[in-house]
């Protein structure tokens, strides 16, 4: 049995709010679905609202606080992330593409992420396609097949059978990609090794 790391990234403003909510069923269809293929889960959540300010503050000095730096360690190490955010404009929130601003460009190479999105309508179903996916096509991350949009109407009652059957669906996907994967594998560059010199990474070669 393995235990995965996985960073819950919630962009929701209010308290409480849609996007946490979906947020919070998403992972625990995820946790679920990873102890039926025999592994357990170890949950963090980061709330970006908490960190507007410092995000702010990361892009005009170029520096993270302490705060913020805890949020990104916890999303860049981890074996997979679960990515939430509200439609603003027909689009991700500013404060989600900020926080992906401040990260290394290479942090999340490779690590499984699932996309959720939430709005008042319907008419933004297609975010997660067309917005939020080549977002972390570009940062080269892995994205489930599926992607997850709840408008204000999937809620009713509970929220329906057809929501249900998309989170399910995507949480059985991020569960397969992280089965038998090793845990917090990240790629390392040799270059930012300054005790290396050049013939020796030439050799490596």
């Amino acid at each position: 049995m393995t235990t995965r790391t996985i960073a819950v990234l919630s962009a929701g403003l209010s308290n409480p709010s849609s996007t946490r909510l979906l947020a919070d069923r998403l992972t625990t269809a995820t946790v679920a679905a990873l102890r039926a293929r025999g592994d357990e889960a170890t949950v963090e959540v980061v709330e970006l609202r908490g960190h507007a300010r410092d995000l702010a503050d990361h892009l005009t000095t170029g520096f993270a606080n302490e705060s913020l730096q805890a949020a990104i360690d916890t999303v860049v190490g981890a074996d997979a992330v679960i990515a939430v955010t509200p439609v603003f404009s027909a689009s991700y929130s500013g404060l989600f593409k900020t926080f992906f601003d401040v990260l290394d460009k290479d942090a999340l190479i490779g690590t499984p992420v699932l996309l959720g999105a939430t709005a008042g309508t319907a008419r933004h179903s297609l975010v997660v396609e067309f917005a939020m996916r080549p977002l972390f096509a570009y940062l080269r991350a892995v994205p489930v097949p599926t992607g997850v949009f709840a408008a204000s109407e999937d809620w009713a009652g509970g929220g329906d059978t057809a929501l249900v059957s998309r989170i399910d669906r995507a949480a059985g996907e991020l569960a397969d990609q992280l089965a038998g994967r090793p845990a917090a594998t990240k790629p390392v560059d040799p270059f930012a090794d300054p005790t290396t010199s050049f013939e020796e990474l030439l050799k490596g070669s």
